[in-house]
């Protein structure tokens, strides 16, 4: 084999070994939770919509756009974009998926959607 071939070989063969490292290393420093003998899978964050649709599903009632922000800062600690929010929840209201404009800049969970 030539010698500019080996080394291309070798080359391949070391960044090959150098990301199978890396990966090892990343899988060392975060261990799994254990819960009774089994890994527990991380927490799946919560979408923007989700966190409006938990805040409305336990205030039980409709909530102006603005209590809904500061609810959802307080309990899931994010701060949502309010033009964001009120466009897709907009949407959302339009294909009756789950939430209710019940006034302006005010939103409700649809009743059949409660869960």
């Amino acid at each position: 084999m030539p010698n500019s071939s080996r080394d291309d070989l070798i080359d391949i063969f070391e960044a090959i070994s150098k990301a199978q490292l890396d990966a090892l290393r990343r899988l060392r420093s975060r261990p799994p939770r254990l819960v009774q003998g089994q890994a527990v899978k991380p927490v799946k964050s919560m979408s923007q919509v989700d966190m409006v649709y938990d805040i409305l599903r336990s205030a039980g009632r409709p909530l102006h756009i603005s209590q809904i922000l500061t609810q959802v800062a307080n309990r899931h600690q994010v701060a949502l974009d309010r033009e964001s929010i009120v466009s897709a929840l907009s949407k959302r209201v339009a294909r009756r998926d789950r939430f209710a404009r019940t006034g302006p800049n005010t939103f409700s969970i649809l009743p059949e959607t409660e869960r």
